[in-house]
């Protein structure tokens, strides 16, 4: 039976700005992919990022390349000999899992031999502003089990001893987005120590690192910028000792599941992560969160209005999406 793919921009206001390091996001643009065939429909969402010199106009261009394969069939293995991986890819291959599992009268779970997702602890986000306005955004979720603290270079130290002061129980993840260099990583060590810190997220910029495969650190490092799918393993695991699984970078669930798998050999940590996104991208990325031994998947708590019957937070709990809105019937 024949396909049809259509794949769109959507806009996504923020109930507030996001402000990393390296800039401040006041929307969430996505791509969003449907793809039909007969009377059901799979959907998968991707969100380009300037980072990886990526944008929804390059994403739209890329799907468009391969449309004429997927609509005479291409399956998820052909997908990912066709595109590079990122958020195009992302997004047509979480649409054929989600049709694939409708046509199957199945979900995604049972395909992979999982239980189905879950209610699970996710990191709660403190955006870099003040000392002072940091603790107080920190003080309003310390209830939360995780939280990420967003710094720079400019006053990390601050920042960080603010929101372990205003969340003395939560575990923290702090992530600098690449803005810091090695003297500064070294010369936080004390106070990652002295405040918990249970992860240290990307702290230099990728294709910086190579210091970092004889730095032994007061906390684990995490990779984020400095990995995309499991072939980057060989130099990743000698430099860091968690990576960050983000479906926008693998390209899809099915190169997410192949590097989570990975890393879990190599005695690596997980964390499953996310852009600032609807739950679109988020329902597919909980069957890697499962494997994960943290999830950072705030990214729709960001958004003035969701999808319909996504996800939802309590307390720094996630709760999956409605049933059917990903995924299975």
């Amino acid at each position: 039976m024949p396909r049809h793919l259509e794949a769109r921009h959507d806009r996504f206001a923020l109930k507030s700005p996001f402000r990393i390091s390296r800039g401040v996001k006041t929307e969430a643009d996505v791509v969003t992919v449907t793809i039909a065939q007969g009377a059901l429909k799979g959907r998968g969402e991707g969100v380009p990022y300037a980072r990886y010199g990526e944008s929804v106009e390059s994403a739209l261009a890329m799907i468009g390349s391969v449309r004429g394969a997927v609509e005479d069939g291409a399956d998820r293995a052909t997908l990912l000999t066709l595109l590079p991986p990122g958020a195009a890819r992302n997004a047509l291959d979480c649409a054929l899992w989600d049709l694939e599992a409708r046509l199957a009268g199945s979900s995604v779970a049972a395909m992979i031999g999982a239980p189905p997702p879950g209610r699970l602890p996710t990191a709660l986000t403190v955006v870099i502003d003040t000392p002072d306005a940091m603790a107080r955004a920190a003080s309003a979720i310390a209830d939360a089990p995780l939280i990420k603290v967003k710094v720079d270079a400019n006053d990390p130290a601050a920042q960080i001893l603010a929101v372990r002061a205003a969340a003395p129980a939560a575990a923290l993840i702090v992530d600098p987005n690449e803005s810091w260099d090695q003297a500064l990583t070294e010369r936080l060590q004390n106070v990652l120590l002295q405040c918990r810190v249970a992860l240290l997220e990307q702290p230099v910029p990728a294709g910086e690192d190579a210091w970092l495969e004889g730095f032994s650190s007061a906390v684990p490092i995490c990779a984020d910028e400095a990995i995309h799918v499991a072939d980057d393993l060989d130099v990743v695991a000698r430099r860091y000792q968690a990576v960050n699984v983000k479906l926008d970078k693998t390209g899809g669930l099915t190169e997410a599941l192949r590097l989570a798998d990975a890393a879990q050999g190599r005695g690596m940590q997980l964390m499953t992560g996310c852009m600032i996104c609807s739950s679109l991208s988020i329902a597919p990325a909980l069957h890697v969160a499962r494997l994960s031994g943290f999830a950072d998947l705030d990214g729709p708590l960001w958004l003035r209005e969701d999808r319909v019957g996504g996800v939802a937070e309590a307390h720094g709990m996630l709760v999956p999406p409605a049933t059917g809105f990903w995924g299975e019937e």
